[in-house]
């Protein structure tokens, strides 16, 4: 039997890295952080325990990794499903609602990974995180920006402060109001993206108000990049 090509090894070691990452997601969503091992990890995705390590230095990044994967392939969803817009204001929308659905559908995964980032390692660079900023910078820029580099920053630490908002232990902030705080600031209509039924919050009956031209520029604002 001939030995595999360079193509197929790859390929195979990319496979086994998404099982190690989707296992690492139910399982963290299912348990909690602390009470999910590598070891649980490995025999979910039908992997050898080492496989990890030779994938991730340990679990807070193998975590991480996981969730900017889930947070990439649920942006992407959103952002191509049907009818497929072209629109920058239209895509802005979806991401915005995406990631705030996750915030919202998956609180233990988040609040996990969020605590994960507030840590002295800070976050992991890695190919999950890379293609979660390439989505959002690309959103940026369809969007009309004129400065990517400035305001994608921006977009991406006002989405994780709205998502530490959603998740904040004993005193959230309801999803629609925070919606509609972001839809506001970047001019966007209430029924794009995926609008939550019962309309905008009370004394936010129009939103499209900040930017009414479509090509204007993201309104700039001082911000912390948060990753």
């Amino acid at each position: 039997m001939s030995p595999r090509s360079a193509q197929v090894n790859e390929e195979l070691r990319r496979r086994s890295r998404e099982r190690l990452l989707q296992a690492t997601v139910e399982l963290v969503d299912e348990r909690g952080y602390e009470a999910t091992t590598l070891a649980d990890i490995a025999s979910r995705a039908g992997s050898a325990r080492g496989l990890i390590s030779y994938y991730f230095p340990g679990k807070r990044q193998l975590l991480q990794s996981a969730v900017h994967r889930l947070m990439h392939l649920t942006l992407e969803e959103a952002l191509e499903r049907e009818p497929r817009t072209e629109d920058g204001r239209e895509r802005l929308a979806r991401a915005i609602d995406a990631i705030l659905g996750l915030a919202e559908d998956r609180p233990v995964l988040m609040r996990t990974h969020m605590a994960g980032i507030l840590q002295a390692e800070g976050f992991v660079r890695c190919p999950e995180q890379q293609r979660l900023a390439e989505l959002l910078r690309d959103t940026v820029t369809r969007y009309g920006s004129e400065d990517v580099d400035t305001d994608y920053p921006l977009l991406r630490a006002l989405l994780m402060g709205a998502v530490v908002a959603v998740l904040l232990p004993g005193a959230p902030m309801p999803r629609t109001r925070l919606r509609a705080e972001l839809f506001q600031r970047y001019g966007l209509d209430w029924e794009q993206g995926m609008p939550p039924g019962g309309g905008p919050p009370d004394g936010m009956p129009g939103l499209r108000t900040a930017l009414p031209d479509p090509s204007a520029r993201v309104p700039r604002q001082a911000s912390q990049p948060a990753e």
